[in-house]
């Protein structure tokens, strides 16, 4: 979700505005993903290397996300919406850390939708984590070497029911993966938009998908009509 701080900085306001006047963008593409039938919605809110801002930014973005959890429950509630956290999360202020929890146990019983907020998040870290639970395993004989697959690396992500993403919407022009779900995303398709977040709506996301809607997914395989063309050659 790139552009809070631009999007401030253009009005002559400070940072921590535009990541405040973000949370509308959040309300409304979630709830139209909800109401689309999207099954999935992982926002990435604050990744590993976001520790290294200034710390009265980072103690704003943590008020700014305590109080998101809070305010926007009778929404995810009301949208049928479950929210779950995605990354080192014992890294997040305790106090951040608890109402999180609280949210995630309030609406787990959400059907519609599963929102993750990627916090304290990064894709290598990710990975790195699930290697070092599958080493346990195999040193303590629970596991053997050559159960070691692409299945049972997912299974020891920070989420195992994640599925794979099918899109990834980069915002304020960025054309960079940012250390984002690099595992989940290894068959993604992109979309790239010049739209700083804060300004990004729901009319934003059905662009976005309606794009996706025409491409042609391969996943390596040659598709049927490929291999008919290449025989008429």
């Amino acid at each position: 979700m790139d552009g809070n701080g631009r999007w401030a900085k253009g009005k002559g306001w400070a940072r921590l505005q535009g990541h405040e006047a973000g949370v509308e963008a959040v309300r409304d593409v979630t709830t139209a993903a909800a109401s689309w039938g999207i099954e999935h919605l992982t926002l990435y809110a604050f990744s590993v290397e976001n520790w290294q801002r200034p710390k009265r930014e980072i103690v704003g973005l943590m008020r700014f996300l305590k109080r998101f959890l809070r305010t926007e429950l009778e929404t995810l509630l009301e949208n049928g919406i479950r929210l779950k956290g995605l990354g080192d999360l014992q890294a997040l202020p305790a106090d951040v850390l608890k109402v999180l929890h609280e949210t995630e146990a309030a609406t787990v019983h959400g059907d519609q939708m599963t929102l993750r907020l990627a916090l304290s998040y990064g894709g290598r870290q990710e990975i790195t984590h699930a290697a070092k639970e599958l080493a346990r395993q195999v040193a303590q004989g629970s596991k053997k070497l050559e159960e070691v697959t692409v299945e049972s690396l997912t299974a020891s992500l920070y989420d195992a029911d994640m599925p794979d993403v099918d899109l990834v919407i980069r915002t304020a022009g960025e054309l960079r993966l940012s250390n984002f779900l690099l595992w989940q995303a290894s068959y993604a398709e992109f979309s790239f938009t010049p739209v700083l977040w804060p300004d990004f709506r729901r009319g934003d996301l059905w662009k976005a998908l309606e794009d996706f809607d025409h491409r042609i997914r391969k996943f390596g395989l040659v598709l049927e009509a490929d291999s008919a063309a290449e025989k008429s050659i």
